[in-house]
């Protein structure tokens, strides 16, 4: 079955354009204009995927990623004529999981589509190898990887899948420092040197999910100059 994309863009031109080159790519889609009307017709919807604007009606794009994010993991790609820093680390903080500004490439949105579809890194299919477990002052956190989630005890703590995809990387095995550019590769599929600030300001929504302190994290650990680690206490 073909993965549905939800298409969120207010041009009318450009939302068949793309919704029609997506179609060649292998995606149904289904497009809207206002933000408005694609939360209202989420629930009825089975959406894989979603592509959001960020300069809509009265809802702005911002707005709607953290609405979906209040129920949804769903993979969000920001396509915006937008390019200041600002903006970028702005709607990656609102629940983004990549951002490409316009005028962009249909081929290059689908290969951007398909790595967040990618599955969580493998591993030995053992009962062992399903769970990791890593304590902390706040409780012991599990990481499932067979079940793709995340757990604070028996609390499951809301993660996207790109934040579980970024939390298995950096636990293969954990204390090992992996670079901003490995991970970028590794978790966003990226072939070149791309915008490092998409890994940085997804490790600092993951500490304010997982860490009893944020502004001083025990569990992603920076290290100046190399990248970050995953430590285990």
């Amino acid at each position: 079955m073909a993965p549905t994309l939800l298409v969120l863009e207010d041009d009318e031109g450009i939302r068949t354009s793309l919704c029609l080159a997506l179609e060649g790519e292998g995606y149904d889609t289904v497009g809207f204009g206002l933000a408005e009307d694609a939360l209202a017709e989420l629930p009825r919807l089975r959406v894989d995927l979603m592509l959001v604007d960020l300069m809509l009606g009265e809802m702005d794009g911002f707005t709607f990623i953290r609405e979906v994010r209040q129920s949804s993991d769903v993979p969000i790609i920001v396509v915006s004529a937008r390019d200041d820093t600002h903006d970028i680390v702005a709607a990656l903080e609102s629940g983004a999981d990549d951002y490409v500004t316009k005028p962009f490439q249909v081929k290059e949105v689908s290969a951007r589509l398909r790595a967040l579809r990618r599955r969580p890194p493998t591993v030995a299919r053992t009962a062992e190898a399903e769970i990791s477990v890593l304590d902390s002052a706040n409780g012991p956190l599990v990481l499932d990887w067979g079940a793709g989630v995340v757990r604070r005890d028996r609390d499951e703590v809301h993660v996207t899948s790109t934040e579980f995809r970024l939390l298995c990387e950096l636990n293969q095995p954990p204390g090992r420092v992996l670079s901003r550019e490995v991970l970028l590769h590794r978790v966003w599929d990226r072939d070149y040197f791309g915008d490092e600030r998409i890994v940085d300001v997804h490790i600092r929504r993951l500490r304010t999910k997982i860490e009893v302190d944020p502004g001083n994290p025990e569990l992603l650990v920076t290290v100046r100059g190399l990248g970050y680690r995953f430590d285990q206490r």
